[in-house]
């Protein structure tokens, strides 16, 4: 062990350990699409292995397919030596294998122990045994370092507490092989350490972890093994990831090297564009903190905002506050015209762009074709609308432009959102904003969950738009993303700006400091 706490995966890897999950030629096909052709994948037990791709690789479908989700249409499922065919999650449960998803599947209005325990409820039909269900779960976050208050609502939870909860409830029903998908995407670096050393301590107990991820340095630095999937085949097995570099990883992932977020030279302007003063979202409980609380700062033209802070301390308020998806006190001036009473429609109308954190929820309407998204927001304005009317040519014209300039990978624009992968998803909606001339981009989390690729490709139109004289707010669960694009970053906790710190000399670990307030800054 080295002295900041890494190992090398020599070092925490037993040599020949038994092999706990073996795949064979795994084959899935979709309509029009092959997302396995042929994948191999091999797992030790006891340790952690990271399965690494670009989006739409296939790493979700296969590991879908492991946990019973859907049945492979080729190839062997082997558990512990055994083949095995799972009909359902509820056989790969049974088999000791659980699933942690991106997207955190809890409710938010019920407590740690009630979510936990959901569907799988101790006591009988007429009776919930609560105190087993607390005890159990107090045992298991003692055990592994996964430590929360059972009573506590999910509500009042941060995203790290979360992904503990999430991580309880595939253990709490006897999993020993746990599968996570993009399990950091929301941590910040502290999160991040902490999170890996309770699943180092799962390993000592004997479990097996498997983790998807697009964040190669996280990968070379906790994983005893890497898996790469290149266009749904598996195209590297890396035994001793400390042998491998973040670059040649992108490289097997990709065919080029590993993107930076780095911005050129300076394009800020003294030009105001956004002014936002004395911006406040009350909580609607009497008495209770601000959601949003007395936000005053200006964005310029060709200048790039960030603004960091832990999930849950504001950001996603204050994005909605200036979209008018909440509402809100203050003064937001686009420039120079109020738009604080003005309508979602109206503000969009007038120039703000806005890429939702969630495209899922709210950026696409995923059965709907491509060509229809792309007219989301403004199907009343040309060349998507005529009048009242849908213009179609003009729509179907337009998303075939946006395919084409934002590199959106697809057979055509008629087939639905859910058959792209998520980076594909995801630049379909950045060229959906950025063909529409907004004066403000407001970008949430814009690469949250895509490849390396999918970034690149992101953080050029970003830089792009930059140089023309675009005004962008930034807010992202990627340090190195807010760093390395923004043009000055503003912190935020508790819903107030907390810091205002310069990205050409803050370390990650030093804005993290700031986010859960630790360290102190001017604002």
């Amino acid at each position: 062990m080295s002295d900041d706490g890494d190992a090398t995966p020599t070092d925490r890897q037993p040599s020949g350990a038994p092999i706990a999950i073996q795949l064979t030629d795994i084959v899935k096909r979709f309509p029009g699409v092959v997302a396995n052709d042929g994948v191999n994948l091999t797992v030790r037990a006891g340790s952690v292995h990271a399965i690494v791709g670009e989006n739409g690789a296939g790493k979700s479908t296969l590991m879908k397919t492991l946990y019973g989700a859907h049945k492979p249409d080729e190839g062997t499922i082997s558990v512990n030596g055994r083949v095995e065919v799972f009909s359902s999650p509820k056989d790969a449960i049974a088999e000791g294998i659980g699933m942690v998803f991106q997207a955190f599947m809890l409710a938010a209005n019920l407590t740690v122990w009630e979510n936990i325990v959901l569907g799988d409820e101790p006591g009988s039909a007429f009776s919930l045994n609560i105190g087993k269900a607390r005890s159990r779960i107090t045992e298991l976050g003692a055990r592994y370092g996964l430590d929360v208050d059972p009573d506590a609502l999910i509500s009042d939870l941060g995203v790290g507490d979360k992904q503990r909860v999430e991580i309880l409830k595939v253990l709490y029903r006897g999993a020993k092989i746990l599968i996570l998908d993009e399990p950091t995407a929301v941590l910040v670096p502290q999160e991040v350490d902490a999170l890996f050393e309770s699943l180092r301590e799962l390993t000592t107990e004997g479990a097996t972890i498997i983790f998807i991820s697009h964040k190669l340095d996280e990968v070379l630095k906790h994983a005893d093994a890497i898996t790469v999937i290149r266009q749904g085949r598996t195209v590297g097995e890396i035994d001793d990831p400390s042998a491998v570099t973040s670059h040649e990883l992108a490289e097997m992932m990709v065919g080029s090297e590993l993107p930076t977020p780095e911005t050129r030279d300076s394009t800020v302007t003294d030009i105001p564009v956004l002014e936002l003063r004395n911006l406040t979202v009350a909580n609607g409980d009497a008495g209770a903190r601000k959601m949003l609380d007395d936000i005053t700062f200006t964005v310029h033209r060709g200048e790039i905002v960030g603004i960091a802070g832990v999930e849950g301390n504001g950001q996603s308020e204050l994005v909605k506050a200036i979209v008018g998806l909440d509402r809100s006190t203050g003064t937001i001036l686009l420039d120079g015209l109020d738009i604080a009473r003005l309508s979602t429609r109206e503000r969009r109308d007038a120039g703000i762009g806005y890429i939702a954190e969630d495209r899922h929820k709210d950026g696409l309407v995923m059965p709907f074709a491509l060509w229809e998204n792309a007219a989301l927001g403004h199907q009343h304005r040309a060349p998507y609308g005529r009048g009242p009317w849908l213009n179609v040519a003009g729509a179907r014209t337009q998303t075939e432009a946006i395919v084409e300039e934002f590199d959106v990978r697809t057979p055509g624009i008629n087939v639905p959102a859910f058959t792209l992968s998520g980076g594909n998803q995801q630049k379909l909606v950045v060229g959906r904003e950025m063909t529409a001339d907004p004066k403000v981009l407001v970008a949430a989390h814009p690469t949250r969950g895509v490849d390396v690729g999918a970034q690149a490709v992101i953080w050029d139109i970003l830089r792009d738009a930059r140089a023309a004289g675009l005004g962008t707010i930034l807010v992202s669960a990627d340090l190195e993303e807010l760093i390395g694009l923004s043009d000055r970053l503003l912190v935020m906790l508790r819903g107030q700006v907390v810091a205002e710190v310069d990205p050409a000399s803050v370390t990650p670990a030093e804005l993290g400091s700031y986010m859960t307030g630790a360290k102190a800054g001017a604002a």
